[in-house]
């Protein structure tokens, strides 16, 4: 998506995002070149979307940061999910990423076994309060 769909961001499935789209974020978001955003629509209706930033180190190639992957729950299990991943990923490859990252809560059993099916390598746990948090990385390099 881009400057000109934030329209498309404001008809949205009540599940989909966790809280109601700003217009004025959207907007913001949807011009800033290094934010990215895949969604998924049915009869007009946004039904999934998954996010990232790419960004750069001083001593490091680019990489693509998965922010969030969400699906409304009328659309589970249809490889949407999947689809908006992979999407980004093509994103981040155009970007000169090499590699892409998300963090998941290790409860997440669908977020875990969604990064496992896109070629997701775990990496080590993290602590949080409550929860212990677990990475994956993906090689974008062809």
């Amino acid at each position: 998506m881009g400057p000109d769909d934030l329209a498309v961001l404001l008809n949205v499935a009540d599940d989909v995002f966790d809280h109601p789209i700003q217009p004025g974020y959207a907007e913001e978001f949807l011009r800033d070149p290094r934010h990215h955003i895949a969604v998924a629509i049915d009869d007009g209706l946004v039904v999934g979307f998954a996010s990232a930033v790419h960004y750069l180190h001083p001593d490091a190639a680019p990489q693509l940061w998965i922010n969030e992957v969400g699906v409304a729950e009328t659309h589970l299990r249809r490889g949407l999910g999947k689809a908006l991943l992979l999407r980004l990923f093509d994103v981040g490859r155009a970007e000169r990423c090499q590699e892409a990252w998300v963090l998941t809560h290790r409860t997440n059993l669908a977020a875990m076994g969604l990064y496992l099916s896109v070629g997701g390598q775990e990496g080590a746990d993290h602590e949080s309060p409550g929860d212990e948090i677990v990475g994956y990385t993906f090689s974008l390099i062809a």
